[in-house]
């Protein structure tokens, strides 16, 4: 089962005082890079993976989606989701995304925000998505880049027997990854980059864009803090077909 932090009062509380979540997508500002990769909307039967507050669901819907879902392991995101949402024609439902069953051949498209790194079992999640979706349909998500969830200290660590050895979290050595984020010991999955294009490869989705986000000029001049951000990628945006 994968860890289910969003439920945790201290982390729920910090989350919820976050820009994005505060403002939706539009406080979110990698938002415009992952719109330009979406389809047009009109008439699709969408999936939301990881739906939080469910601002993408109500978003699509406003789109013209026919038919839109999310899935979340959170009951407490899910409550928020509910209730900022005005219409009806929406369903959250809870679910695990490391154990989901997803029903064949049902979807336009799937979307995911910063979920995908809290799964242990990729490729059977990626497996059951590319069933879930009809031929031709999309698979648009974003995850932590990896470069940034793997990070090194510098220089070499030094053993017992006074050997130098690889840092312990070189980007190299994929797995877990326990962080202090908004609550102590959030679990995290890092893969390498080619872990995760290979990944989806294999499970027979095209690749059709590939973004390691940074912010633009104009972000930064309206958000100085997103500085660092042009240090390493911070996000990695990915758009594939089935």
């Amino acid at each position: 089962m994968a860890q289910n932090i969003y439920d945790d009062p201290g982390f729920f509380h910090g989350y919820s005082q976050l820009r994005r979540s505060q403002e939706g997508l539009a406080g979110a500002p990698e938002w415009p890079a992952l719109r330009a990769m979406l389809p047009a909307l009109r008439g699709l039967r969408v999936l939301d993976l990881g739906c939080g507050y469910g601002w993408f669901c109500r978003w699509a819907r406003e789109q013209g989606a026919r038919q839109v879902q999310g899935l979340d392991v959170s009951a407490r995101m899910l409550e928020r989701a509910r209730q900022l949402t005005s219409t009806g024609d929406i369903v959250y439902t809870q679910a695990d995304l490391e154990t989901v069953e997803l029903p064949h051949a049902r979807f336009d498209l799937v979307y995911s925000s910063l979920a995908f790194h809290y799964i242990e079992d990729l490729p059977r999640l990626l497996a059951k998505v590319h069933g879930a979706l009809v031929p031709g349909a999309a698979l648009v998500f974003s995850i932590e880049h990896p470069i940034y969830m793997a990070p090194s200290h510098p220089g070499w660590r030094v053993d017992e027997r006074g050997q130098k050895t690889w840092p312990l979290h070189a980007y190299q050595v994929e797995g877990p990854r326990t962080t202090d984020w908004l609550a102590k010991g959030v679990l995290k999955y890092h893969r390498t980059l080619g872990t995760v294009l290979n990944a989806l490869i294999h499970t027979g989705f095209d690749l059709r864009h590939v973004d390691e986000w940074g912010p633009s000029a104009a972000q930064l001049a309206a958000q100085p803090e997103l500085a660092e951000e042009r240090e390493r990628p911070m996000m990695l945006l990915v758009s594939a077909r089935r």
